[in-house]
């Protein structure tokens, strides 16, 4: 199992300046790569604290490769649907090359209805749209000459540059949050799957649609699923209990802030369900959370346990990607917990 450091940004300018919260991010880099970490990770969002600060995950991205040496990165994920196959590839290429093919590429659907608005692009369209940017990208990267004729974009005979330096490409990732389509789907492709456990009790079988999905493909191997996980370490169970909760508690609420219209009214034949999905996730608290396995959050020998229950309970799984420094969780902190789970709790995970 390997587990690696993500950075989802739920600030704005009135809690921290951009500047800031980059400058602590790739100094939380630096020291990841620096104790044995796996991967770092960021998002694409816009327009709102909730992930808006990172409209371009390959631009943090290139700045991590600088700063580090080992650790893959990961983007998790860019949206196809706001941003032309051939920008996409080309970035990527330009990536690979610049880190050394430590690359791994992300793609997700997007699900928040402002960004749908103001980009100018419909919800029913999300599913043709990822499909079809996804298999552009792919194409891409893997071939020169490419010709694609499509519903959405066109082109004739292009070749992206720069070439991935990894062959014949970066691993792909898919994200899903609930549906269990797009675990099946991430698995049909034959691509590693990236989730969120905010409902942990429901991985377990999602995770085996992915498993199943593979199999159906014909593809080898059991893939990747890769979870998403809140992570606080301290010597004392309920202190960081009490450390993590405002926290992790406005997290979440910026979460249900962002998805609003799915609980105001707002469908999608392309969404089936969102309503209900986001009002049980507005009912979300830390506690709720830790007790679910999602966030890892207590003493080292408390994540010791929790981890390995949580392995047990899902079916198993191959990644991590632990958020350590959510919302306003100061910097010194963050090293802290980073530094406990690294000596502390990494080498008791059972692999």
């Amino acid at each position: 199992m390997e587990f690696g450091v993500q950075f989802f940004p739920d600030v704005g300018p009135d809690v921290k300046p951009a500047d800031r919260y980059w400058a602590e991010c790739l100094d939380l880099a630096a020291l990841a790569d620096q104790l044995g970490y796996s991967h770092i990770r960021t998002v694409e969002h816009h327009f709102q604290s909730y992930g808006g600060y990172s409209p371009n995950p390959h631009i943090f991205l290139s700045a991590v490769a600088a700063r580090t040496k080992n650790v893959r990165l990961v983007t998790g994920a860019v949206l196809p649907i706001f941003n032309h196959p051939l920008k996409i590839a080309g970035e990527i290429g330009m990536l690979d090359a610049i880190s050394g093919g430590r690359l791994e590429c992300g793609f997700a659907r997007a699900f928040l209805p402002l960004e749908f608005e103001a980009f100018g692009r419909k919800l029913d369209e999300s599913k043709a749209r990822f499909g079809e940017g996804m298999e552009q990208i792919r194409l891409l990267l893997e071939q020169e000459n490419v010709t694609s004729k499509g519903t959405f974009h066109s082109f004739e005979s292009i070749t992206s540059f720069p070439r991935p330096t990894q062959k014949p490409r970066p691993p792909f990732w898919i994200a899903a949050l609930s549906s269990p389509d797009s675990f099946t789907n991430a698995g049909l492709l034959g691509h590693n799957v990236m989730a969120i456990p905010l409902f942990a009790d429901a991985m377990k079988d999602l995770i085996g649609l992915y498993r199943a999905g593979r199999k159906k493909g014909g593809h080898d191997g059991a893939g990747k699923v890769m979870l998403a996980h809140h992570m606080f370490c301290y010597p004392d169970d309920k202190k960081a209990a009490e450390i993590a909760k405002g926290p992790l508690d406005r997290y979440l609420q910026s979460i249900v802030h962002a998805c609003a219209p799915w609980l105001t009214g707002t469908k999608s034949k392309d969404y089936p369900g969102y309503g209900e999905v986001l009002a049980m996730l507005a009912k979300e608290t830390t506690e709720s959370q830790i007790e679910k396995g999602a966030a890892f959050i207590g003493s080292p020998e408390r994540l010791v346990d929790q981890i390995n229950e949580y392995q047990e309970m899902t079916g198993g799984f191959e990644v991590a990607s632990l958020q350590v420094n959510f919302n306003d969780l100061p910097l010194d902190v963050a090293e802290r917990s980073m530094r406990l789970f690294a000596e502390k709790v990494l080498p008791k995970i059972k692999r």
